[in-house]
C-alpha cells in the first residue's frame, strides 16, 4: 500500500479493503503468490510481460458477478481516493450522485422481477 502511495506520487492511497480483494483476485489467476511471510509476490506467469497484462487488463467483466465485482473495486478506489488530502471528489458529486440513482432504480426495477 505504501509503494502504491508513493507510485501514484500521493494521489491513492489504497486501503486494505481495497487492496486485499485484488490481491485475492490476482492469487486465483496464478499471477501473484502469497508467500509464507504473508506478502505477496508476482508469479512467472505474470512477469511474462505485457501478454498477460493485455489479457487481465483488457477482458473486462465476463458476468454480471464480474462486473459487481468491478464496481465494487472502483467504489474503494474512490473512497481511498476520497480520504487523500489530494482526493476532493467534490466536483463529481453531481455525477457519483446520478450514478447512485441509476443503481438504485437497477435494484428497484430487478427487486420487482423487472428486466434492467
Amino acid at each position: 500500500m505504501e509503494e502504491m502511495d508513493r507510485m501514484s506520487m500521493g494521489w491513492w492511497r489504497p486501503s486494505p479493503g481495497s487492496i486485499y480483494p485484488l490481491l485475492e483476485q490476482l492469487a486465483e489467476e496464478k499471477l501473484v503468490r502469497k508467500r509464507e511471510d504473508g506478502r505477496y509476490e508476482v508469479t512467472e506467469a505474470a512477469r511474462g510481460g505485457p501478454d498477460w497484462m493485455r489479457g487481465w487488463m483488457g477482458r473486462g467483466p465476463r458476468t454480471p458477478q464480474d462486473a459487481l465485482a468491478e464496481m465494487e473495486a472502483y467504489i474503494a478506489f474512490l473512497e481511498d481516493l476520497g480520504r487523500g488530502e489530494k482526493g476532493d471528489l467534490t466536483p463529481m458529486v453531481p455525477r457519483l450522485k446520478a450514478a447512485a440513482k441509476r443503481l438504485d432504480d437497477l435494484v428497484d426495477r430487478s427487486a420487482r422481477g423487472k428486466p434492467a
